[in-house]
């Protein structure tokens, strides 16, 4: 992790919605809100002082497998205040390649240890036995093997529980200083600061590329409400169609995502869990205000999102996925900014590279 830089830490309110982040991996940042509400939802009234939680599945918010996340609640008169979080993508972590991102698996457990939530410290105490467990658990599988390196794996789990107690630390300053009521506050007011930018940001795109509703002709400056509507398709090499209409109101500056008519969930590993989609318009959403703000859960309020169940970019439960989160993720970005004209398309692809035996997995990827 350290070497390739593939992490992402990020500080969410009390919801577990995206407040502010380090700029690292875009697909992390706009999906690990997911995860964190994920296990809000799924603990609530059962979180501990001292509990530290792991979770990488796609059902959970997460992306693709390798992609572990570790999240922190920071509680204040006994209940959770903000969490902390941090995601990075293991070298291995099992299954049936070394380096956990087989190119042909066509189920989720083929592409290693998959974990909906586990609380990797408990009140305070190292669970090492119990993610030990959970590491080797693909070896169950036929032809899976479990972790390759659980010493590097148990190495980059303490580091990124490190990572969150430094941002804790980081905030209880804050909250030393100036109390949690105006900390809290301000959390409030960096999201409503990005919702606002893009609010603008849509309201534009109507004014340019729509029309006033009531058949006004289009550019016409007449008082009224403009819409906009835009629409683009790509396809993924196998000839599954990425389909996306948005609907832009110029009224309140908002927009809806509608990805009806993307093809069907695919036996192989190119589907996207939803959060992938999540992250790609928060993403695009974020490169295309022209102000400075933090990338964060403001940006997605004016934003509501249509994702078919059973397609590429809403999958199963037991699809694989390892593809989805590197090769689909860039697709989806590519047709969400080929709707609003904003640039060129790249290659659609992230160019991985990954080797290894049965003592090790090495993964890379290679961009350009």
């Amino acid at each position: 992790i350290k070497e390739r830089l593939d992490f992402s830490c990020a500080l969410f309110d009390e919801q577990g919605g995206l407040v502010a982040n380090a700029p690292h991996i875009p697909v992390h940042l706009g999906s690990m809100q997911d995860a964190v509400r994920h296990q809000v939802k799924l603990l609530h009234g059962d979180l501990h002082e001292g509990d530290v939680l792991m979770t990488n599945h796609p059902c959970a918010g997460g992306t693709h497998l390798p992609d572990i996340t570790i999240i922190t609640p920071v509680f204040a008169a006994g209940v959770p205040v903000f969490f902390v979080a941090s995601r990075g993508h293991h070298a291995d972590i099992g299954g049936i390649t070394p380096g956990s991102m087989p190119p042909h698996s066509k189920n989720l457990l083929e592409e290693g240890m998959n974990c909906e939530s586990f609380r990797l410290v408990s009140k305070g105490d190292w669970q090492e036995q119990g993610v030990k467990e959970l590491l080797m658990s693909p070896s169950l599988q036929a032809g899976c093997s479990g972790a390759r390196n659980i010493a590097d794996n148990l190495s980059d789990l303490r580091a990124q529980v490190a990572a969150n107690q430094k941002g804790i630390s980081l905030v209880q300053e804050l909250i030393s200083e100036f109390g949690l009521d105006v900390v809290q506050a301000y959390m409030k007011h960096i999201q409503s600061n990005a919702e606002v930018a893009v609010r603008e940001l849509l309201k534009a795109v109507a004014m340019e590329k729509g029309e006033v509703v009531g058949g006004k002709r289009k550019g016409d400056a007449s008082v009224g409400a403009r819409q906009a509507t835009l629409v683009a398709e790509d396809f993924m090499d196998d000839g599954t169609p990425i389909r996306l209409k948005v609907l832009v109101d110029g009224t309140d500056g908002t927009a809806h995502f509608d990805f009806t008519g993307t093809g069907p969930q695919v036996l192989g590993n190119c589907n996207a869990p939803k959060a992938v989609t999540y992250s790609a318009i928060i993403y695009c959403m974020r490169c295309m205000v022209a102000r400075d703000i933090p990338l964060n859960q403001g940006c997605l309020k004016p934003c509501t999102v249509v994702i078919p169940e059973g397609t590429i970019l809403a999958p199963g439960p037991d699809a694989a996925v390892v593809g989805g989160n590197v090769l689909t993720s860039q697709r989806v970005v590519d047709v969400i900014l080929k709707a609003f004209g904003a640039c060129a398309a790249s290659q659609g692809c992230m160019n991985n590279v990954t080797f290894g035996d049965e003592s090790f997995g090495y993964y890379e990827t290679i961009a350009g």
